[in-house]
């Protein structure tokens, strides 16, 4: 049996980066007004100098997530999703959401898709705490075939409490919080796995279907910024596509991961029916961690006694790169 891998399903994230890197590096123009941009491009977020503050944006979208709730037509939850995607983007860098903006484009529109793209979108303002305060929606027959749902977020933070990643060292301990499930990422690997060797409607061990599963949406991180108001936070991370590989945005030192969070059923049973390598899931997937801190030995305890599921997972060690139980992903 063939193993599936996520550029044999469309993605191939070393090419990402390399055509990401060709767009970054022809974008040079800096404003020049009194407003301007703090920081490097980069980072989960980007940065903009308001005195004291830093305005920060962030703009992501739910991907082929969208699929799955085109076939199932259940669309209650992927306005979570583009919610969540945002904001933690944000949490990372210790910033908090204020505001919010979506974008539908569609080929045709459905008045009760809408209504249920509205409902996820309000049940993620909420769990967010931020305000819808807009957003456009295009009917693109010619040129998306379904629907695509992305937004871009605005968030407000004091200059001196932005955590970046600059402050890791090697001893600092990473703290892994749990997902809730696959999150917005590696839907093009998990769809391949589905409808090449199950389908959706196949039930799996633990009484959903994989239908079921692929849906259950992105968990907000919102603790983070008490977290950050109580502890000192050297580095925080949310694991997207790419999976563990996230972390190299933070700093140069390595990630070794000794005691990985449990991994879901979900997992489990795509790596299974895919005959996916470890390594490859570990740079597509979550696995179970779906946020992390990185903060100094002093800091552990109060981080696991604020956040339920927290475990120690790791530390940064010397050198570079990301090692789990020994494996490096690359």
């Amino acid at each position: 049996m063939s193993r599936e891998t996520y550029r044999a399903s469309g993605v191939d994230i070393d090419l990402a980066r390399e055509a990401i890197r060709a767009l970054v590096g022809r974008i040079t123009y800096r404003r020049k007004g009194h407003i301007r941009m703090a920081g490097a491009v980069g980072h989960y977020a980007g940065l903009m100098e308001f005195g004291d503050h830093v305005l920060a944006l962030t703009t992501d979208g739910v991907g082929t997530k969208m699929m799955v709730a085109d076939r199932l037509k259940n669309w209650r939850t992927v306005g979570i999703d583009c919610i969540a995607m945002n904001v933690n983007d944000l949490f990372v860098m210790n910033v908090e959401p204020v505001a919010f903006v979506d974008y539908i484009a569609a080929e045709r529109l459905s008045v009760e898709t809408m209504r249920q793209i509205g409902e996820g979108l309000n049940e993620g303002a909420r769990l967010a705490d931020i305000d819808i305060v807009g957003g456009e929606t295009a009917q693109l027959r010619d040129q998306v075939h379904g629907l695509d749902l992305a937004g871009t977020c605005l968030g407000v933070q004091e200059k001196a409490r932005v955590v970046t990643g600059g402050k890791i060292v090697p001893g600092d301990r990473i703290i892994g919080v749990p997902s809730s499930g696959i999150h917005s990422n590696g839907l093009s690997l998990a769809r391949r796995i589905v409808e090449a060797h199950a389908s959706y409607d196949t039930r799996l061990p633990n009484g959903k279907t994989a239908g079921e599963e692929l849906l259950v949406p992105t968990r907000i991180y919102r603790e983070a910024l008490d977290v950050c108001r109580t502890a000192e936070v050297h580095g925080m991370c949310h694991v997207t596509g790419g999976g563990l590989l996230n972390f190299t945005r933070l700093t140069g030192h390595g990630f070794e991961f000794r005691t990985p969070l449990p991994v879901p059923p979900i997992f489990t049973w795509l790596q299974e029916e895919g005959n996916v390598d470890p390594v490859e899931m570990y740079r597509t997937f979550n696995m179970g961690m779906g946020y992390a801190y990185v903060v100094p030995p002093a800091s552990v305890e109060t981080v696991l006694r604020m956040v339920p599921g927290a475990a120690v997972v790791g530390e940064i060690v010397s050198g570079s790169g990301v090692r789990v139980q020994g494996r490096e992903i690359r």
